[in-house]
């Protein structure tokens, strides 16, 4: 398919459905589910049907999970050089196979295009990442201080991995975890979810062209999604679990992998404030949470939650950022100059819905927005309130849309202590031109990562991960790496 334009025809929608695969990959073949069951994907920006794809059940699970362990062995002793190369064609056949994969997220998740197209690049660039570092799996040699022996440190691949990942980011999230697993020498299962399963079954597909053997990245998909993980995750050959999505699962998971002790990493909720202090950039701030926040229309765990002003510039903050907001597009993700798309589903607008109602009842004030948006899909107006005190319907609530609360806050300390009460320390953004200040963030912050005076911290090279009820782990980085391999020592005698 050419580069699309900005208007998507229906033709080129029906010809980028219409080469999805509709199975599910195990042992490098397509299959349809045993019981023959399939299930509806839904375009959120109209609530049509767009296609129906395989619906696997615990039996699936389990050949995928069989298919992984078989190829294990020979992926794991395959050297760091051909894995490195692998991961290399898998990247260049991702990159030219963009436009494909960004139209699939659009319909299927609801962003803009040219959103789409970024998120495409952003797991791209964990495929390159991982691809060089697959030659730099290192130990070490030393010898005992004592004397007498020689220790002797070594990697190796954890072994077979499990992967459940988000609606929000449906290609960004595979990679994010099958990327760095491939380079530690761990075969997979991937479970997308329910709502975006078409773009990881056109990401499977580009696993199979790109000659990754058979059995190395299996990817299932299913309505049953406890079901499907109770199989895998209490079979004793699955050694790793790796999720991301929401706090309440995650620790459901995290339960189910105690039975075997598995290698577990969780990238769960966030409630991130967004800083800004008096002597910030206004202007830059508001630019920061412009993307802090509508990054994927506020859907991403990274998105600016809570903002907090100081209250010598939260009134102007508050009306510059409800200017931006009002000239922003709201519709589908296939029409041209779209800011903003739709919601996932009924549900996810509902509870943004609920959370504005429970601010404004509480006082505080709509700058703009503050309602649903008429006519097919799940659209919600992007919306700023001021004056946001304590309110139940907010506290340890990830908005997860469009919606930007703003508090004031008087002293640093307040701050701080604002920014920190929370179950949640995911992410933290801050805009301030002391450094002292600045030097002092991640002392006084309970997050796993700051934006400072900028609202985007993802990045494939830096470890993405949070503290508290965000989880545990690190994707991306060197740290990444390290979730797929485990440490062996020998103890060598000099005798």
């Amino acid at each position: 398919m050419s580069p699309a334009p900005e208007t998507v025809t229906a033709a080129e929608e029906a010809a980028a459905l219409a080469a999805v695969p509709r199975g599910l990959l195990i042992d490098g073949e397509w299959h349809h589910a045993g019981s023959g069951a399939t299930f509806v994907v839904d375009d959120p920006a109209t609530g049509a049907s767009l296609m129906e794809v395989a619906d696997a059940g615990p039996d699936e699970a389990t050949a995928a999970l069989d298919a992984a362990c078989a190829a294990g062995p020979g992926w794991a002793a395959t050297p760091p050089r051909l894995r490195a190369d692998a991961l290399w064609r898998l990247h260049d056949a991702v990159v030219a196979a963009t436009e494909d994969l960004a139209l699939l997220i659009t319909l299927e998740m609801g962003k803009p295009l040219g959103e789409s197209r970024g998120e495409v690049a952003y797991a791209a660039a964990f495929i390159r990442w991982y691809a060089e570092e697959a030659t730099r799996i290192d130990g070490r040699y030393t010898r005992a201080p004592e004397g007498g022996s020689r220790l002797l440190v070594t990697m190796r691949p954890v072994g077979p991995c499990y992967f459940v990942t988000p609606w929000n980011f449906p290609i960004a999230m595979l990679t994010r975890k099958v990327a760095p697993a491939l380079a530690a020498g761990c075969t997979v299962v991937c479970k997308p979810a329910e709502q975006t399963p078409l773009t990881a079954l056109a990401f499977a597909d580009l696993v199979r062209a790109s000659d990754i053997p058979s059995g190395v990245v299996n990817v299932i998909t299913t309505t049953d999604p406890a079901g499907v993980s109770d199989a895998l995750l209490g079979d004793r050959r699955l050694r790793k679990v790796s999720f991301t999505g929401s706090t309440e699962v995650g620790r459901r998971i995290v339960a189910a992998s105690a039975t075997n002790l598995l290698r577990v990493s969780m990238e769960l909720g966030g409630d991130a404030p967004f800083l800004v202090f008096a002597d910030a950039d206004l202007d830059a701030a508001v630019e920061g949470a412009m993307l802090a926040k509508l990054r994927n229309g506020g859907e991403a765990c990274t998105a600016a939650n809570r903002f907090l002003v100081h209250e010598s510039v939260a009134d102007a903050f508050a009306e510059r950022l409800a200017e931006r907001f009002a000239g922003l597009r709201v519709g589908r993700g296939t029409e041209p100059g779209m800011d903003v798309g739709p919601l996932i589903d009924d549900d996810g607008r509902a509870k943004v819905a609920s959370a504005v109602a429970a601010a404004v009842a509480a006082g505080a004030d709509v700058r703009i927005g503050g309602d649903a948006v008429d006519g097919p899909g799940y659209f919600y107006a992007p919306t700023v309130l001021s004056g946001v005190g304590d309110v139940d319907g907010l506290r340890g609530v990830e908005l997860f849309g469009p919606v930007a609360p703003i508090r004031a806050f008087g002293d640093d300390d307040e701050a701080f202590a604002l920014a920190n009460d929370t179950d949640y320390g995911l992410v933290a953004y801050a805009y301030t031109r002391d450094l002292r200040r600045t030097m002092a963030l991640p002392e006084r912050l309970e997050v796993g990562m700051i934006g400072v005076n900028r609202g985007l911290v993802s990045n494939a090279a830096a470890p993405f991960g949070g503290v508290k009820h965000s989880g545990f782990g690190r994707e991306g980085g060197p740290e990444g790496l390290r979730e797929y391999l485990e440490t062996t020592y020998l103890a060598i005698d000099e005798s």
